[in-house]
């Protein structure tokens, strides 16, 4: 269980409207008891996690991703105040079993046992497995990958108990990692695993997707059921990380239909993005009647990231997440990408003070990190127009009309049969032969072109020195 380390209930606050002016909640089966509140002043219960460990892990001296990001963010929620608004959970620490609940257990064998003194032993599954440049060895891997894993569980589990409406998790969102293979500088697919506990509560569970890579791993690994439904909004061209993405990758079997993309281009702006995100995801919610939303919040979609390509304020991106909670559905919310940590840590702490509907101000309170937002210490730096905008107008309008038109096959909310005790959390993913025939002729393109590109070096991939604390004009 988790151990609770901060109770507390600020009073009720209503939130700031940057974009949003009317509510979109849903009526919903699913009721909390009043008993079960500690205060009927707070609008949501909201539950935080996060671990002090694991902004402590170190990819290598010239690797983008950075944990060191999550302390900051954290950092930032304290000097917010924000933590008196939530309940504040130290989580526990996945289990190798509850891991191998999705991953392949000779996967997870590797994954524990690989360090950087002992690496060369293991050097000829490296390929297997994925690891190496963009999946590297570091001190303490498996125990990273168990304290973000073991908060999004812990988070699914408190609103599947009733005791949270919303549970935030900033360390988790790793959506690469595959059943057998690390992707995209994540190794264990927390996501998969955290929909699992919805599922067994849960007869529907919606997955949306805003960071700027596709979420390949969590829509590879739901591709065959229509108790998920998966819907990604990123860049996409072929060749863009991960190569997969296309708006004709709609899934499989009794899936179909039940995976949705929304491919853009370079540059795209606030307001195209949030006219394409309201648009399409009113039309899901409406006609998948998700009992629960888990919503990955990849920064990386931000203007001015190191690894994307954007022309997303922070405020856009945050108006998305107030879209979604306005449904008034249990919503886990997780991190994801994001490779200018000090965006990341401003994004996601306003993207806490929405959940727990509490205005902030655009003046960073002072903290002990406070220096990496120099020169401005501002929560909303300028970071528009920075890349050319290639989502021309009749792009957009086209793209719209083609999300809408995978919808109309969806023909209303699919049926579960539930029970008290769930079976094997597994079983719904089996496929026939068919259907795996067809899972993996829709993703052959994606994995071609991705073998294609780990022969290649990006710009911007990998920084100059471990000295970097990323602390760049913003201009």
């Amino acid at each position: 269980m988790s151990r609770r380390t901060v109770v507390h209930y600020g009073p009720d606050s209503t939130s700031s409207s940057t974009f949003s002016t009317r509510s979109n909640a849903l009526p919903t089966t699913r009721s909390i008891s009043l008993s079960k509140r500690v205060a009927n002043h707070s609008n949501d219960i909201v539950a935080y996690f996060h671990d002090e460990e694991v902004g402590n892990y170190h990819y290598g001296e010239r690797h983008p991703m950075k944990p060191h990001r999550l302390t900051l963010t954290n950092h930032l929620v304290i000097a917010y105040d924000l933590h008196k608004k939530m309940e504040v959970f130290q989580p526990r620490r996945a289990t190798d079993e509850e891991i191998m609940d999705f991953h392949a257990p000779d996967y997870i064998d590797f994954l524990k046992r690989v360090t950087p003194e002992n690496m060369n032993n293991f050097s000829k599954v490296f390929s297997r497995y994925n690891v190496g440049d963009d999946c590297p060895v570091f001190d303490g891997m498996f125990d990273f990958c168990k304290i973000y894993s073991g908060a999004t569980m812990d988070a699914a589990r408190k609103l599947t108990n009733g005791s949270a409406d919303i549970s935030i998790n900033w360390s988790g969102g790793l959506h690469h990692a595959k059943r057998v293979e690390a992707s995209g500088f994540c190794y264990v697919n927390d996501i998969v695993l955290g929909i699992f506990e919805l599922l067994r509560h849960y007869p529907r569970v919606l997955y949306v997707d805003i960071d700027i890579h596709h979420g390949d791993g969590v829509q590879e690994a739901f591709y065959a059921t229509d108790r998920v439904m998966t819907v990604s909004f990123h860049k996409y061209n072929g060749d863009f990380f991960p190569g997969t993405g296309d708006i004709d990758e709609i899934g499989s079997g009794i899936g179909k239909h039940y995976s949705l993309n929304v491919p853009l281009k370079d540059g795209i702006d606030d307001d195209s993005y949030i006219y394409l995100f309201k648009s399409v995801m009113e039309a899901v919610i409406n006609s998948f009647r998700p009992s629960a939303i888990v919503l990955q919040c990849g920064a990386d979609s931000l203007g001015c990231d190191r690894l994307g390509c954007f022309n997303l304020s922070i405020k856009a991106h945050g108006e998305c997440v107030r879209f979604i909670k306005d449904f008034k559905l249990p919503l886990l919310v997780l991190g994801g990408g994001g490779y200018t940590i000090r965006n990341v840590a401003r994004c996601w702490a306003y993207e806490t003070s929405i959940l727990v509907d509490h205005e902030v101000s655009n003046d960073l309170p002072y903290h002990e990190y406070i220096d990496y937002f120099q020169p401005d210490y501002k929560l909303h730096p300028h970071l528009s127009g920075k890349v050319e905008n290639m989502n021309t107008k009749q792009y957009i309008r086209n793209l719209r009309i083609k999300v809408l038109e995978h919808l109309r096959f969806l023909n209303g909310a699919p049926s579960v049969q539930m029970q008290e005790i769930p079976p094997d959390i597994q079983g719904f993913l089996e496929m026939n032969d068919e259907e795996e025939a067809e899972l993996l002729a829709d993703s052959a393109k994606g994995k071609e072109e991705k073998e294609q590109q780990r022969t290649r070096d990006h710009q911007n991939e990998f920084f100059d020195s471990e000295r970097d604390i990323d602390m760049e004009d913003e201009s």
